[in-house]
This record gives C-alpha cells, structure tokens and sequence, in this order.
C-alpha cells in the first residue's frame, strides 16, 4: 500500500518537472533570454542612472573635499602662523627669562659672596666683641678685687670705702647707754696719797659731812736712767807681765752693757710695734732727757740675739705643735735684696711658729713641723699641703671672698649667691659651737650638718648645670674653677661641720701672718736670709709668749737676761 506522504511527494515532484520542462523550453526557444536581456537592461539603465546620480555627487562630494581641504589648509597654515609667531614670542620670552634668571643667579651668587664676606666680617666682629667684653670683664674684676672678694689685704686698697658691721642702726647716740653700767678706768695701788683739806666755808652750820671720802688718782709714768757701776783693781803679774782682775758678773763684757729690759723696750719697739731703727733709738733717748741712745747698729743685732737666746722656747713650740689634733699652717711671701723668699707659719691658739725659706712647696715645707705632723692641718687649699698630715680643712672665709667676686662678674648665675648664703648659714651655725664654752652644745647636731651637706650637694649640682648651658668666658674662670674645687674637695670644705676642733676658717694663721707683713711693708725688703730668719723667730716667740697670757715685757725682757754662759746648747 502505497503511502500518503509518498503519494504527496511523487505529486510535488511532477509539478517541479513540468516547471522545470517549461523553463527549459523557454529557453530552447530564446524568450526567456530576450525577457531577460530585456529586464537586465532596465536594470542596468537603472544602475547607470543611479551610477551617473553617484557620480554627479562624488563630483560634488569631490568638489566640496577639496574646498574643505583647502579652507582647513589655509585654517591650518594660519594656525601655523600664528603658532610660529607664538612660538617665536614664547622663545623671545623663554630667552628673555633665561637671561633675566643668569641675571638673578649672577646676582643671587654675588649678593651669597657679598653675604658671606659680610657674615665673616660679622664672626670676626662679634669674636672680637667677645674678646674685648672678656678683656672687660677681666680688667673690672682686676679693678673691683678688693679685700671682700680676694687676698689683698684691706691696707692695700686705695680710697677704700667704710667698712660697715652688720648692726642694725638703733639711732642712739655712740658712747655709753643711759640705765647700763658704765666701765670705769682702772683704779690702782697709790703710791702717794694726798689729802686735800675742805675749804672754809664748808665749816658754816649750814653744811654737814655725810661720811663719804671721794677719791680720784692721778695716774703717770716716770721713766728713770739707772746705771750700775761695777769696779775692781787691776794687777799685774810680775813675773809673766799678765794684767788680771776680779770677775765681773757673767754678761758684762763690754765696757757699758744693756740690761734686758732696755734690749726688750727697743726690741719691741722695733720688731712688735713695726717703730724704724732710728726712731726707736730716738724715741728712747727722748724718754731718758737724751741720756740714754742705743745705737742702730745695737738695735740691729737684737734679732739675731733675742733669736739664740729664746732657743728653748722654739723648740718647746715646736713639740707642742707637733702634738696639737689641728695645727693651722699658710705660706707668704718675703724680699731679700730684692728677690721673693717665703715665710711659713704653723699655729695652733697658745704655740705660734714662723719659718724663713727659700722657696714654697715642698723644699719650704722640709724641717717644718707640716712635715712631720700626724693630725688635721687647715690651709688656704695650697695643693702642698695635702702631701702632709693625716686630714685636711679648708678655708671658707677664702672660699667667701671668691664666691663674692663671682657674684659681681658673674651675675646671670645663681648658684654662686646660694652657695654664699650655705656657707654664712654653715659658718654661723659653726661660731655657736665653741668647744671651750660649756654652754654651747656638747655634739654636732647630726640632723643639720646632713641638710647642710644635702644643701651643698644641691648647688654643686645647680652650678654644673649654669655652666653646661653657658660655658664661663676664657677671660674669667675664677667662678668655674671655685664649682670644680668645691665640688672635687667638698669633704676638706665641710670638715668643721663634724669636728667641733677644726675652725671654719684659716684666719688664725693669717691673722700671725698679717704681723709679718707689716713687718715687711715697714722694712721694705731684707738684706739677709739669716736677718728674715732670725726675725721670724722672734716673732713666733713673741706670739706664743702673747697667746700664753703672759707679760710681753717682762718675758722678752727675762731672755735677754740669759748669759751666754747661762743658754743652753743644743
């Protein structure tokens, strides 16, 4: 059985046959080449029309191109134009700010040189400024050095002011003070007794004696020449011609000898009272109506003999130096013909010793009782001294005076007004403990030398602070250097805050000192080195014999008495 989709497929296939057959007949007899020649020229006079229509517009399309072209060239030769012309501007400019900054740098570079010339003109300037301000300031330390800021003595400052206390003005008038007890002269043993009698009119009724004997003495000196004659006949031995006599009391040698007590007037006078040779021999020859004149020559060699004969009291000070828990000790300076020696001194408050160098330091220090003593020695921070003995103390009144001359050319610190104030506070608390008065404290208060000592750290610390933000000027070290020895010899500084022995001060010694000097200013230099040691002998006598409470006269007058015979040898 044949199918239905067959059968619809066979009937499509004989329509496709007979089209095609038509199609082929067609073209076997030339109509469908004619009908299509014939369309194919329609279509192509239609092609060629739109052909001539494009090319129509392409001319025009052409023609437009070009004229645009041609617009946009002239547009764009303009534009050219004008950018050369503002390239060629923007070049002049570009050249013009060229040569300007070559001007400026020029300018720059010669104003940097002219700079830098002027800022090292201005460094040496300003270095030289601070030349001379440190020049400045050296020379009104130099002229403001005074005896409250420094060594010199207050002898040696001219046109000096007056030198005031520290009491408070009350307004009283001077003198003595209404409802005190008034302090009379001394009244002595009369030698004559003169009674003068009442006058008349006191023996009327109207007047009655009351019991009372009023007595006023009439007090003079009488200066005598007493002269004791000694003789004996001569002989002669007849057989040998020798001529003898009897003996004369041991010291009569010459022909007229002075006593002791002449020795020791004119000696005192010369050598204590700082009175020249000749005006000493003049003063006693006025005393005695010029009856009596010591030679100069006499007066002269009164050191040198008062020096051999008061050999025993040398050596006794000597020992009680030696044994002394604190010795005070200073060196100065001496002239003999016209070179420097030195003068050492060794003092306690009953022994005084004075010693004539040739030199300071260590070959001054030899044969002296430094040398060989064992306890506290207090000194002016003379660095020889440290070699010596077996604790140290220094001097704060020195320490003072420096801190003082600080303050005035030093005046932006502060460290240095603290450490003054520590120091009058330490020093004053020192002056109440007074170890032979037994009112005042038997101990050192521990508790308050801790907060002085605390105090003092404190300052140190400050002043080393000051001078790391502003460095002292190499023309005044004085301040900087004082911080460095108080802060490396703080123990020597603060020694008589635990020793109730130990002065705060090294005055005692000079205070000894200040006597040599007037010695020296008196005598303006010596000949000898023997001369300056004999006198240094007699002074540490002297002192010692005016510290023991003893009678100056009659001691100095007593060792002049001493025979040669009599005088002990070494």
């Amino acid at each position: 059985m044949i199918n239905k989709t067959a059968y619809v497929y066979m009937e499509n296939l004989q329509y496709k046959v007979k089209d095609l057959t038509s199609q082929l007949e067609a073209f076997k007899s030339g109509d469908k080449y004619r009908g299509l020649e014939a369309y194919y020229e329609k279509r192509l006079a239609v092609k060629d029309r739109e052909v001539q229509k494009l090319k129509i517009e392409l001319g025009q399309t052409r023609s437009q191109y070009i004229n645009v072209r041609k617009n946009w060239q002239d547009v764009i030769e303009d534009m050219e134009k004008e950018y050369a012309k503002e390239l060629n501007r923007k070049d002049r400019a570009i050249e013009d700010l060229q040569k300007k900054i070559w001007d400026l740098q020029n300018t720059v570079a010669n104003q940097k040189e002219t700079i830098l010339a002027q800022k090292k003109e201005l460094y040496i300037v300003q270095t030289e400024l601070e030349e001379e301000k440190g020049k400045v300031l050296n020379l009104k330390a130099q002229i403001n050095r005074d005896h409250e800021n420094s060594g010199i003595p207050s002898s040696q400052k001219q046109n000096r002011k007056k030198i005031e206390n520290n009491r408070e003005k009350t307004g009283r008038k001077p003198g003595g003070q209404p409802g005190h007890k008034g302090h009379c002269r001394k009244k002595h043993e009369p030698t004559v007794k003169i009674e003068i009698p009442p006058p008349e009119k006191f023996n009327d009724p109207g007047y009655k004696a009351t019991g009372r004997i009023i007595m006023k003495q009439l007090v003079d000196i009488e200066l005598r020449l007493i002269v004791t004659e000694y003789s004996t006949p001569e002989f002669r031995n007849v057989a040998t011609g020798q001529r003898v006599h009897a003996d004369f009391p041991d010291g009569l040698v010459n022909e007229v000898t002075y006593s002791g007590k002449v020795k020791a007037f004119t000696f005192l006078l010369n050598n204590c009272c700082n009175v020249s040779i000749k005006k000493a021999s003049n003063f006693l020859c006025e005393l005695t109506n010029g009856e009596l004149r010591v030679s100069t020559g006499t007066i002269n060699n009164l050191c040198k003999e008062f020096s051999e004969k008061s050999e025993p009291e040398q050596k006794e000070t000597f020992a009680n130096l030696l044994l002394s828990p604190v010795m005070y000790t200073d060196f100065t300076t001496a002239r003999v013909n016209g070179k420097n020696k030195a003068v050492l001194v060794c003092a306690t408050n009953t022994d005084v010793l004075f010693v004539a160098k040739e030199h300071k330091g260590h070959e001054g220090v030899k044969d002296t009782p430094v040398e060989k003593h064992q306890h506290t020695l207090v000194h002016d921070h003379d660095l020889t001294f440290y070699n010596y003995g077996s604790d140290h103390g220094e001097c704060n009144e020195h320490v003072r005076r420096y801190l003082k001359d600080s303050i005035a050319n030093e005046p932006n610190l502060t460290w240095n007004v603290k450490m003054r104030q520590l120091i009058n506070k330490m020093m004053h608390f020192k002056s109440t403990l007074k170890p032979d008065d037994p009112r005042s404290p038997v101990e050192i208060e521990p508790e308050k030398v801790a907060d002085f000592v605390a105090g003092y750290d404190e300052i140190v610390a400050l002043a080393e602070k000051e001078y790391e933000y502003e460095p002292p000027s190499k023309y005044y070290m004085k301040g900087f250097n004082l911080y460095k020895r108080l802060k490396e010899y703080k123990t020597h500084h603060l020694l008589f805050l635990h020793d109730k022995n130990v002065d705060s001060t090294n005055n005692l010694s000079e205070r000894h000192l200040r006597n040599f000097k007037r010695k020296q200013k008196q005598v303006m230099a010596f000949r000898s080195q023997d001369g300056l040691g004999y006198l240094c002998d007699s002074l540490g006598v002297i002192a010692s014999i005016a510290n023991k409470g003893k009678s100056l006269f009659d001691s100095v007058a007593s060792i002049f008495s001493r025979n040669d015979k009599a005088r002990p040898k070494d």
